[in-house]
Formats: structure tokens, C-alpha cells, sequence
């Protein structure tokens, strides 16, 4: 059960689309919702008064921080207001960071809680905020709740769809999502382009076995599709099923210790029309 949930709040974005679905979900599940928003400190400042001397660089290093923290502390105060109205348990923390430890700082905070909601990268923001659901995706060690910008209003996870190739990073997303599959009225299997496996059988049968033993009814919908389409396709069946609510294995690589979001991870992360549970 998802009992201990976090949600970042952008600093520099709009927060009422991962506000309304983290405060609704957590009314719905009787749970505890901490809320935490980073402020960016800004290190080009301090390099040009960096010849000024040490006394210079501390007093514009502080300067930095105390405006990031009034960016985090604003978002917060939005996020507030809907909880106490909500009546909710919660907590909040407004940090301030310097854009590359953004990422890991809140992916190591986010290892304490069963699940963490984030808002999918907005383009048309040009913010640090967009690099956060990937470095929870990378850093949580759990599932992640992932929603489009575009969206509006509570989550509806009445009907799920889930992603499925008979992968680990699948297999761990199907798992983390339990709560929302025992509760849902309809879970749907999308398989793409799925091959049988040594013994004749598709996994996808495996995995409509495996759920029906949890005394979850699932049906299973097999497409094909090219290569570069196979997000497309997923985002089609889901759109077709009227699916509220879709869960997947989050794809990645290393590449120089740096972690690089895989293809079908990546074109979701960057055109996702409904929320996404993904786990790594």
C-alpha cells in the first residue's frame, strides 16, 4: 500500500496539475503526503565577483540561496493551501541547490517513501525542474508516478494498462503498481510486438496468470508496430481503452556514470498523454 507518498513541486513551473493528483491520491488512500520544492541557486553570479574576494563570493553565494528559497517557499504555500483544505497528513520542505545536485538530492530523499509523483517536463519551461523525474526515476530505488503537464484533475486509475515486454524493469513496474491493479475495474495487458518464448508461450499469458492468482481480472491487447512506433502504439491502446492510468518499466543505459534514459522511456517521458507509473 502506497501509505508514505512524496511529491516534488515545481520551483519555477506550474504546480496544479502534481497537486491536485498527489492530494487526491493521498485522501483517497488515507496516507501521509510530504511535499518538497527545490529553489535553483544561480552559480554564475558568484563567478563574476569571484575576483572580490572571499567575503564577495559568500555574501552573493547567500544572496543566492535566500532567493532560491523564496522561489521553493512560494511553491510550497500553493501546495499547502490544498492540503489543509483537503485535510490531509503532510509535511513540506522547500530546499535550495545548486542545479547539479538537484537531481540526486531529491532522488536520495525520495528512497524513503513507497511512491514518489512528479510532473512530466514541460518544454515550453526552460527550467531545472524538468531533470527531476529523471533523477528520481534513476536514484529512488521505487516507483515513480510520472503526470503529463496537460493533464487535469485527480488521478483516475479505475482502468489501468500496462506496458509489457516480459522484462525485469516490467515485471518490477507490474509489482510496485499492485495497489492501483487490485483496485482498478479493468487492467489491460498491452504487449507489443511480443515473440513466443522457448516453451511456445507468451509472457503476457504468464503475467494474466500471475495477476488472476492476486484475484486481478486482466485481458490483453497484442499490437505490432515499428521500431520507432512502439510509444506511439502504447500511447494509442491506452487512448482506445480509455485508460487512466498506465504502468511501465522505465528504460535506461549508463554512459560515463551518467544515466541516459532509453528510447520508448525517453519518447515517453517527452509526449506522455496520460499519468505513468514507471519503476527502473
Amino acid at each position: 500500500m502506497f501509505r508514505n507518498i512524496l511529491v516534488h513541486i515545481p520551483s519555477e513551473r506550474p504546480v496544479r496539475t502534481v497537486v491536485d493528483v498527489a492530494v487526491g491520491l493521498t485522501v483517497g488512500r488515507r496516507a501521509h503526503l510530504d511535499a518538497v520544492a527545490i529553489g535553483y541557486e544561480s552559480t554564475g553570479s558568484i563567478g563574476m565577483v569571484a575576483e572580490g574576494g572571499g567575503a564577495a563570493v559568500a555574501a552573493v553565494m547567500g544572496y543566492e540561496q535566500d532567493r532560491a528559497l523564496e522561489r521553493a517557499n512560494a511553491a510550497i504555500s500553493v501546495f499547502e493551501v490544498e492540503a489543509k483544505l483537503a485535510q490531509i497528513a503532510y509535511g513540506t520542505r522547500a530546499l535550495a541547490a545548486i542545479p547539479a545536485d538537484a537531481e540526486e538530492t531529491i532522488g536520495r530523499l525520495s528512497r524513503f517513501y513507497d511512491l514518489t509523483i512528479v510532473s512530466q517536463p514541460d518544454p515550453s519551461f526552460p527550467t531545472y525542474d524538468n531533470l527531476i523525474p529523471q533523477g528520481v526515476l534513476f536514484n529512488s530505488g521505487g516507483p515513480m508516478l510520472m503526470v503529463p503537464y496537460i493533464h487535469k484533475g485527480p488521478l483516475d486509475a479505475h482502468h489501468v494498462g500496462i506496458a509489457w515486454d516480459g522484462s525485469r524493469l516490467a515485471a518490477r513496474a507490474v509489482r510496485d503498481a499492485l495497489p492501483f491493479l487490485t483496485a482498478a475495474q479493468a487492467v489491460i495487458v498491452i504487449a507489443v510486438n511480443e515473440e513466443r518464448g522457448d516453451t511456445g508461450e507468451r509472457s503476457s499469458e504468464e503475467l494474466i496468470n500471475h495477476l488472476a492468482r492476486r484475484g486481478i481480472k486482466a485481458s490483453v491487447q497484442r499490437l505490432m508496430a515499428d521500431r520507432a512506433n512502439v510509444q506511439g502504439t502504447i500511447i494509442s491502446a491506452a487512448a482506445d481503452s480509455n485508460i487512466g492510468l498506465l504502468v511501465m518499466g522505465g528504460f535506461g543505459h549508463s554512459r560515463l556514470q551518467e544515466r541516459i534514459l532509453g528510447g520508448v522511456t525517453r519518447e515517453m517521458f517527452e509526449s506522455m498523454t496520460v499519468p505513468v507509473l514507471m519503476s527502473h
